[in-house]
C-alpha cells in the first residue's frame, strides 16, 4: 500500500475513506456485497496486464497459458454449481451479458418481453433509455396492483397477444420467488426463447435456496458481485446448442479483450460458493431479510407484496408521507445506506420515488443475524419518524457505529491486499 500512498495520495485517501465508510455504516443496498480477501487479492493481481482476446486454447495473443487456467477454472466451477451446459465468464457486467444473449439469437427490431422497470425490472430488460429498448421492440409485464406479485395469467395473456421472440425473466427489485417453469411453459406456447436474469438471486440459486432456472431456460445471465459475493462482472450460461452463438455474441460482437484479473476473481468467488459455509450464509441472508420485513410491517410500513422470499424488499413509504429521496438522505446521515426506489404504480418521478429498496447480503457477510436485524429495524423506524431532526440522526449514527464495530467488514485498515500474503483486507466474517 505504501506504493499507492506515495504515488497517488489522493486516490489512496479516497480508498481509505471508502473502507472507513463500509466499516462504519450499515449497508443495505440489495445489489452490493463485501468480497472476501481472496477475491480482492485475485482482482488486484498481475493478470490485469494480459491481453487475451478469444477463448481458452483459441486466443489471438501469445502467452495466455496461465490466464487460460483461471478462465477454465471459472467455467468449470460455474457449470458445476449451476448445472449449466455452457458458460461464458467474459462479460464485463450483467448488462453486457444480456446484450451478448440478445445479439446471439435476435435481430434488431424483434420483440422482447421483460419486466417493467417501474415494477422492479432492470434497464437492460427493455427500458427505452437503454440499448435494449433502442434496438428491440419491447413489451412489458408487471405486478398485480392488488398483490404486488407477478400475475402469470396476465403474463401469458400479453405473450399470446404480442408473440415476443424472447421472454426475459428476472428483476432488480422483486421480493418473491420466481416461477421459471411457468415462464417456460408460456414461452413454449408462443415459440419464444427464455432468458433468466438471476443477477440478484444467483447466490441463492447456487445454494439451492431459490429454485433454479435450469433446465427451463435457454439462457441464464448473472452478475457475480451481488449475492454471489464476487468481483463486479457478468456471466452467461446456456444450453449447449447456443454455445457458439453466445461466445460470438460476446467476442467479437460487443467486447474485445476480457478482464483476466476479474475472471481470476470470479473463479475464486465460485470456489467459495462451493463451500458448505456458503449455503449457510445464503440461508441467513433470507432469514435476515424476512426479519427486517416482518419488523417493518409490525411498525406499520407497507412492504410491496407483503413480505419477501429472497434477499430484498421494497418499502412503500406513501402511507408514511415520506419520499424515497428524503428517506435515503435521512438514513444516510444516520449511518444507514439504502437506495430510493420506485414502487409499482408510483406517482413520483424516478429521482424522487415513493419507496426504498432494502437488502441484506452485506450485513449478513459481516456476520449479523436476527437480533441485529431487529436493531436495524428500530434504527430505521426512529429515523423515518423524525425526518429533519439532526439530533436524532446523530444519536442513531453513534449507535450504528457501535453495532458496526462489533461486525467489521475489513479488520485491517490497509485498503489493498498484500500480493506477498500479508493480511491486507480482513476476511469477511461469514468466511472465518
Amino acid at each position: 500500500m505504501s506504493d499507492l500512498k506515495r504515488t497517488d495520495p489522493e486516490v489512496y485517501e479516497a480508498i481509505r475513506k471508502e473502507i472507513e465508510r463500509e466499516n462504519k455504516k450499515i449497508i443495505l443496498i440489495a445489489s452490493e456485497n463485501a468480497s472476501s480477501k481472496a477475491v480482492l487479492e485475485a482482482q488486484g493481481c498481475v493478470m490485469t496486464n494480459k491481453y487475451a482476446e478469444g477463448y481458452p486454447r483459441k486466443r489471438y495473443y501469445g502467452g495466455c497459458e496461465y490466464v487460460d487456467i483461471v478462465e477454465e477454472l471459472a467455467i468449470a466451477r460455474a457449470r458445476s454449481i449451476f448445472g449449466a451446459e455452457h458458460v461464458n465468464v467474459q462479460p464485463h457486467s450483467g448488462t453486457q451479458a444480456n446484450m451478448g444473449v440478445y445479439f446471439s439469437v435476435l435481430k434488431p427490431g424483434e420483440t422482447i418481453m421483460g419486466m417493467d422497470l417501474a415494477h422492479g425490472g432492470h434497464l437492460s430488460h427493455g427500458s427505452k433509455v437503454n440499448f435494449s429498448g433502442m434496438f428491440y421492440n419491447v413489451v412489458s409485464y408487471g405486478v398485480s396492483r392488488d398483490t404486488g406479485m407477478i400475475d402469470y395469467d396476465e403474463v401469458r395473456k400479453i405473450a399470446l397477444e404480442k408473440r415476443p421472440r424472447m421472454i426475459v425473466i428476472g428483476a432488480s427489485a422483486y421480493s418473491r420467488t420466481i416461477d421459471f417453469k411457468r415462464f417456460h411453459e408460456i414461452a413454449k406456447e408462443v415459440g419464444a426463447y427464455t432468458l433468466a436474469d438471476i443477477a440478484h438471486i444467483a447466490g441463492l440459486v447456487a445454494a439451492g435456496i431459490h429454485p433454479s432456472p435450469f433446465p427451463f431456460c435457454d439462457f441464464v445471465t448473472t452478475t457475480t458481485h451481488k449475492t454471489l459475493r464476487g468481483p463486479r462482472g457478468g456471466m452467461i450460461m446456456c444450453k449447449a446448442e447456443y454455445a457458439k452463438l453466445v461466445d460470438k455474441g460476446i467476442f467479437p460482437a460487443i467486447q474485445g479483450g476480457p478482464l483476466m484479473h476479474v475472471i481470476a476473481a470470479k473463479a475464486v468467488a465460485l470456489k467459495e460458493a462451493m463451500m458448505p459455509e456458503f449455503r449457510i450464509y445464503q440461508a441467513q441472508i433470507v432469514k435476515n431479510a424476512k426479519q427486517i420485513a416482518n419488523g417493518l410491517i409490525s411498525r406499520g410500513y407497507n412492504i410491496v407484496s407483503g413480505g419477501t422470499d429472497n434477499h430484498l424488499m421494497l418499502v412503500d413509504l406513501r402511507n408514511k408521507g415520506i419520499t424515497g429521496k428524503d428517506a435515503e438522505a435521512a438514513l444516510d446521515l444516520s449511518g444507514i445506506t439504502v437506495n430510493k426506489n420506485a414502487v409499482p404504480f408510483d406517482d413520483k418521478p424516478p429521482m424522487i420515488t415513493s419507496g426504498i429498496r432494502v437488502g441484506t447480503p452485506t450485513v449478513t457477510t459481516r456476520g449479523m443475524k436476527e437480533p441485529e436485524m431487529d436493531k436495524i429495524v428500530e434504527y430505521i423506524d426512529r429515523v423515518l419518524n423524525n425526518i429533519g431532526k439532526e439530533d436524532v440522526y446523530r444519536e442513531v449514527r453513534v449507535e450504528v457505529e457501535g453495532l458496526c464495530k462489533r461486525f467489521p467488514v475489513y479488520e485491517n485498515p490497509s485498503p489493498l491486499p498484500s500480493p506477498l500474503g500479508g493480511r491486507g483486507m480482513g476476511e469477511g466474517r461469514i468466511f472465518k
